[in-house]
């Protein structure tokens, strides 16, 4: 057994990403904090009745806690070693000799650790062979290949070599209690190299944990002086001659030593772990295990510590929900005169609706057919449930509710449900309003009059969350539960019969199609959205959010429910022809490939191309990241490679990848297209907390603009039959406008008012030159940096983005300040501000609270800094745009015109103009876009028409 001679050696695991941002990984060694914790509380203290010690698993689970509680990690690992020798131990016979013993009283507390980890779902992972150092720095390496942010707990300083921007470190200074938080700059300070050089530094001074002897009398500082000299311990040696006196003279005598330390210090990153990166998310704990243990253990108060932490973490956690006496009693309408007696008894005050979907699409064989039969799911029964006398805030009674079969209801009845269902004065009470009228629409039914969508209400109240599944929502603000078999039964069900009889919960279907158990559910969902709506609302009252929900979110529903209804005509035709263009280049380009080596290859294969680039064609490897395999062959390595390299075969390998990923594109459009010739996206207003529309199931919003290939895609979109011309009018520079508006900039606003072209105007003043002298380099760079302050760029950012040095970047943006100090101050003071508030606001009050904006953890005080930055802007030309589609669908409406908006693409409507509505339609959109708002500035709207979307471009 050995160490690995490169990353490149096989069966370990990959180190491709796994995500790219939003994560955040805690990572403990293990036994390097179980020791710690042993001798940091005394051992009398903590033993069971069975004199089982425990001192260690007292203090580990409480550390464990805290970490979790005040660090806030989306995954999380716990590193042990195994009993058996590593390779370091076969290497070097004397690794780590002349350790004490291990102490009878911890023996057997690190299985009992294992034990409290597998009960909070928390893997605790060894690896034959190694130690729980190389499992952390394996772990830490596949987190920063992702992007995520990491943080080390362990007492071993070789630890130290895994710091970076990304990845911090915490040493103990005191038990497991105290702990030093350690970034690059912090370990430089402290052990005066750089994190990747401490290896060499303890290669030099040697490590006497681990009993590896160093140069004899040599030090931190002179061996600090040494790398900085030298560059490493490679350096070091091959100069030894040329370094002077006794201390010189002892690095000569120990070049055998050095180079073992330095062999041994170094962590193994790439071990194929047991548990995959992914598979360390953290999760609630398993009740029903941890109790048992610590019952066995006899730990109470740190029992009750646990589920407070983890509740705190993971509202839904604790599921315990506090049951109505019963559920709703459900009665079926057999008579339209039935329905409208139950709405005129219950006309007063909203009534909540529940659909009952047909649900034979969830024994589909995989996830992808399960997920596409529950998004095209139909409605079998409507349930409307009115709230109940006696209801409260937070806790829902139980009422009488009334269900609709839409597969047997009569042509009265289902005209009785269509009237209530499209009557604006009837108020109603939906989750998920957009989706609930989609599946009505596919029945003929029409859903207007909703005063409440808990789906939008949620998101306004906590725009950051990424789920507002209903079951989610009542567990976190009514601490309840949505299945049936967690209330108490009671008249749960009454069909309407000549006997009147009672059916028994989850008994046959009662409508076809839809079980007792389907019907408990969604009579539970309707009773649940009364005090769901009432507490969501008292939030969105604290938050000043009414008015978002009532004059922007809940109107725009309904629009983007018309739109995704009538989606945008393609030509079938272009887009079968571009699929077969794009397959003669993916063709073409994989030959041009194979001829300039030689031989064939699979362009898709990392393993194939690190050859043949690195070793066939010999590019240039300085700078190009490595990972398990070797050498990256990313698409952002290959670019740069190409910028400077120009290899043929690259040339060939890019345009077989992006001819690649755009047939991909006109492929899923393709299988997109309706029975109707059109394409109906999905709009989602929940997915950005910034408040911007993202388009699902297909993307129309990510079809390149600027390439010849997107636009031939986009001339796929055309008009619809009966319809006269597309139209498209998008803002022009919304988000600097947004800027001068809210910085107050005098030169800003004066070029906005006089029509200058920004990015010359403001490349005019940061370079000194005249407006008509500016190249289209320098206009690129403002421009660049211009739209990177809005999302909080750094000058290293704007280096990486631009291909220039960082210094030259900040001289850049120190010009740019220089000129434009009001958006210097801007930015400087809405961060200082949001610190105040605890949040950030746009021009129309839409909040983003940013609690990590004060955070110790500098990483996420970071990222809450550069979120304070974004929102408000972003979540302005958002509000904007749709109070833009608001008012322009208003205007249509007025006017009585048959044009209809389509698509809404960031900050452009494409819109179908109906015969002789064009100079209409154009005017009111100039008109209605232009006036969304009242800023400092012009909203300037471009206006386009065409036969299809690229021809409408302007």
């Amino acid at each position: 057994m050995g160490p690995p001679q490169d990353s490149r050696s096989a069966g370990r695991g990959r180190l491709e990403p796994v995500s790219t941002q939003g994560n955040k990984l805690l990572v403990v060694d293990g036994h390097s904090m179980a020791f710690r914790a042993f001798y940091a509380l005394p051992t009398e203290s903590f033993q069971t009745s069975s004199g089982q010690y425990t001192n260690a698993v007292h203090g580990f689970t409480n550390m464990l806690l805290k970490l979790i509680r005040e660090e806030q990690p989306t995954h999380i690992a716990l590193a042990f070693d195994l009993d058996t020798p590593t390779f370091r131990h076969e290497s070097y016979d004397e690794y780590k000799g002349g350790r004490d013993k291990t102490p009878e009283e911890f023996r057997g507390q690190i299985d009992l650790i294992k034990e409290v980890a597998a009960a909070l779902n928390i893997p605790a992972v060894t690896v034959e062979g190694y130690e729980a150092d190389d499992i952390v720095a394996t772990y830490v390496t596949r987190a920063e290949a992702a992007g995520w942010q990491t943080l080390i707990v362990s007492g071993d300083r070789d630890a130290l070599q895994l710091v970076t921007e990304n990845t911090h470190l915490d040493y103990p200074t005191s038990g497991v209690s105290k702990t030093l938080r350690l970034d690059p700059e912090g370990v430089e300070a402290k052990y005066l190299v750089p994190p990747q050089k401490y290896p060499d530094l303890a290669a030099l001074v040697g490590e006497s944990a681990d009993n590896l002897p160093g140069v004899p009398k040599v030090g931190p500082k002179t061996a600090a002086k040494w790398i900085a000299e030298y560059g490493s311990t490679r350096g070091i040696l091959e100069n030894a001659d040329a370094i002077k006196g006794k201390a010189g003279e002892n690095l000569r005598a120990a070049v055998e030593d050095v180079e073992r330390n330095l062999k041994l210090n170094r962590l193994v990153t790439d071990l194929d772990l047991p548990v995959d990166l992914e598979e360390c998310v953290l999760t609630p704990p398993d009740r029903e295990a941890v109790e048992p243990l610590f019952d066995a253990l006899q730990f109470n108060q740190i029992r009750d510590r646990l589920f407070e932490t983890f509740a705190a973490r993971f509202p839904e956690a604790d599921l315990e929900a506090e049951p109505t006496e019963t559920l709703p009693e459900i009665t079926i309408a057999d008579s339209a005169e039935r329905l409208r007696s139950f709405l005129q008894e219950h006309a007063e005050a909203p009534v909540a609706l529940a659909l009952c979907l047909d649900r034979s699409g969830e024994s589909l064989s995989t996830k992808a057919k399960r997920d596409e039969a529950a998004r095209s799911a139909e409605v079998l029964a409507v349930v409307l449930v009115p709230a109940a006398e006696e209801s409260t805030e937070n806790t829902p009674q139980p009422t009488t509710a009334l269900a609709v079969s839409l597969t047997e209801a009569g042509t009265e009845l289902e005209t009785a449900l269509a009237e209530w269902l499209a009557d604006t004065g009837a108020p109603k009470l939906v989750h998920d309003f957009k989706d609930a009228g989609k599946r009505l629409a596919w029945r003929g039914l029409r859903l207007h009059g909703a005063v409440e969508d808990t789906v939008l209400s949620g998101y306004l109240v906590q725009p950051d969350r990424r789920n507002f599944a209903f079951a989610d929502l009542v567990t976190q603000h009514l601490g309840g539960s949505t299945e049936p078999s967690d209330y108490i039964g009671g008249e749960d069900f009454k069909k309407n019969n000549d006997d009147g009889g009672q059916l028994s919960l989850f008994d046959e279907d009662v409508i076809p199609g839809v079980t007792q158990e389907d019907l408990a559910r969604a009579g539970l969902h309707g009773m649940l959205l009364h005090p769901l709506s009432a507490k969501l609302h008292a939030e969105l009252t604290e938050r000043k959010a009414e008015n978002l929900l009532y004059e922007l979110e809940l109107p725009l529903a309904e629009i983007l429910l018309q739109m995704e209804l009538t989606g945008i005509a393609v030509s079938r035709e272009r887009l079968e022809s571009l699929d077969a263009e794009f397959e003669k280049t993916i063709a073409e380009s994989a030959q041009a490939a194979y001829a300039v080596v030689g031989h064939e290859v699979n362009l898709g294969s990392p393993k194939q191309l690190q050859k043949v680039l690195f070793e066939e064609l010999e590019l240039p490897t300085q700078g190009v990241k490595k990972n398990k395999t070797g050498y990256s062959t990313d698409v952002e390595t290959l670019q740069d490679l190409l910028a400077k390299t120009q290899n043929e075969f690259l040339v060939h390998l890019m345009n077989h990848r992006d001819a690649s990923k755009l047939r991909q594109t006109v492929t899923g459009l393709i299988e997109a297209e309706g029975d109707d010739g059109r394409i109906h996206t999905t709009y989602a207003q929940t997915v950005a907390a910034t408040g911007r529309l993202s388009s699902l199931h297909p993307n129309l919003q990510n079809i390149p603009v600027r390439t010849e290939s997107g636009r031939k895609i986009r001339d796929a979109f055309v008009v619809g039959e009966g319809y006269e011309t597309l139209l498209t009018a998008d803002y022009s520079q919304i988000e600097m406008r947004i800027m001068a508006h809210l910085s107050g900039d005098a030169a800003l606003i004066e070029a906005f008012k006089a029509g200058e072209d920004l990015h010359n105007f403001v490349g005019a003043r940061v370079f000194g030159v005249g407006t008509d002298e500016v190249t289209p380099e320098q206009r690129s760079k403002v421009k660049a940096m211009s739209y990177g302050l809005v999302y909080g760029l750094s000058s290293f950012g704007l280096s990486k983005q631009l291909g220039i040095g960082v210094d030259e970047a900040r001289e850049l943006m120190n010009e740019y300040f220089e000129r434009f100090g009001a958006v210097r101050d801007y930015l400087r003071d809405v961060v200082a501000q949001a610190k105040k508030d605890g949040f950030t606001s746009t021009i129309y009050g839409r909040r983003r609270y940013l609690p990590d904006l004060t955070s110790d953890n500098r990483q996420l005080r970071q990222m809450a800094e550069r979120a304070a930055l974004n929102a408000p802007i972003q979540g302005s030309a958002a509000d904007i745009i749709k109070r833009a589609m608001i008012d322009v669908d208003a205007a249509i409406s007025q006017a009585q015109l048959n044009s209809r908006v389509l698509l809404q693409v960031h900050d452009e409507l494409v819109v179908e103009v109906a015969a002789g509505e064009q100079e209409e339609v154009e005017k009111l959109l100039i008109e209605k876009m232009g006036a969304a708002a009242e800023l400092d500035v012009p909203l300037d709207v471009h206006v386009g028409l065409g036969n299809s979307w690229h021809s409408a471009a302007h």
